[in-house]
């Protein structure tokens, strides 16, 4: 799988956050679970131990496969709802920790700094010490509002407060954008060296519409967004949403509060040309190969739909970075990731000849 001729540089997809078309094609993913790079290198990669040779061992190797997968930049977040006291709610299935007032003074909000930078430096630190010349992350703190307040209420039970305790929905939103300033913050100040550009991924709707009212996301949700995009900007940097489900109804909103580029589609909700069409004008697109198709069509055919429209997409969008519509789990078949892949690189040659 190694590819010897490819010599990475960021700034092909830093290009495309700017809405300019780099020279050459970048690929671009959400993520690429560990799992499935175990099974595409047949080597199980684990993390042993927890000194720092450890982590610098374990994202060099993850790291080097990206690389070798022609990838310019790769993808970490530290993700905040991991080290939420009673995180799982997000996952479905339970209440979260705040179901009342009572809950939310109780919550140990103030401590929630200090358990993320204890969990998360090491990795931050072995990224540094580990980025090969012409790499770097993009990500930064992981989930986004909405999804905290999912896994700290629970969905339905998020709903109810809505409606049934509106000053506690209310606080619950101001005191989750209190922290993310908090943590996106020093993630900037201390950080900003190691990523290419931020993101957040906060998904905010489903197949048919947005998951609450899009009056409900532009008077809770996106203010609270505006205060992360701003530290983001002031910092020179760039700022990436990754939000899956139907959003359009949110979008130009979105874009006002100055969200540099999109990731995420799905053809049963759009097409890739409907988000061209409408916000090519305004921002970077990265994306644009349903999850479907890498899942259950055969190498050849992936092959022919990849080459077919990411070069329609290469040669319409202003700044456009070629990958699935969502992300590669570990489910998804090695010779459909890698169909996708092959055609990139035949894209990149025959712009080349």
């Amino acid at each position: 799988m190694k590819n010897e001729t490819f010599i990475p540089d960021y700034n092909h997809i830093l290009q495309v956050v700017y809405n300019q078309k780099p020279k050459r094609l970048p690929l671009y993913e959400h993520h690429i679970d560990v799992p499935f790079i175990s099974k595409a290198l047949n080597n199980e990669i684990v993390l042993h131990g927890n000194k720092a040779q450890d982590f610098e061992a374990y994202y060099k190797k993850i790291i080097h496969f990206w690389s070798d997968m022609t990838y310019d930049a790769f993808d970490f977040e530290a993700a905040i709802c991991d080290i939420f006291p009673g995180h799982g709610a997000i996952m479905g299935g339970m209440p979260g920790p705040i179901q009342t007032r009572d809950d939310f003074n109780k919550y140990p909000f103030d401590e929630l700094p200090a358990i993320f930078w204890d969990t998360y430096t090491p990795h931050l630190d072995a990224l540094r010490a580990v980025l090969p010349p012409g790499m770097k992350a993009y990500g930064g703190c992981g989930y986004g509002i909405f999804e905290s307040s999912q896994d700290l209420v629970g969905f339905e039970p998020l709903c109810l407060m809505q409606y049934l305790n509106p000053e506690l929905f209310t606080d619950l939103f101001k005191k989750i954008g209190d922290l993310y300033v908090t943590l996106w913050s020093k993630m900037i100040a201390d950080y900003s060296d190691i990523f290419v550009f931020f993101r957040m991924g906060d998904d905010l709707g489903y197949k048919s519409s947005t998951m609450l009212s899009p009056d409900t996301i532009k008077t809770y949700i996106l203010p609270q967004y505006k205060r992360v995009i701003d530290l983001v900007h002031a910092a020179d940097k760039k700022f990436l949403l990754h939000s899956c489900g139907c959003i359009f109804d949110v979008m130009d909103e979105l874009i006002g509060l100055g969200i540099d580029a999109k990731h995420s589609n799905e053809d049963q909700i759009a097409t890739f040309d409907k988000w061209i069409d409408l916000y090519n004008d305004k921002i970077g697109l990265f994306g644009g190969i349903d999850v479907n198709t890498l899942c259950f069509k055969k190498y050849e055919d992936i092959y022919r739909e990849v080459l077919e429209k990411g070069t329609e997409y290469r040669n319409k969008a202003k700044g456009y970075g070629l990958g699935s519509g969502n992300s590669i789990p570990e489910y998804i078949p090695t010779e459909g990731f890698l169909a996708m892949i092959d055609a990139t690189k035949e894209i990149r040659r025959r712009e080349t000849r």
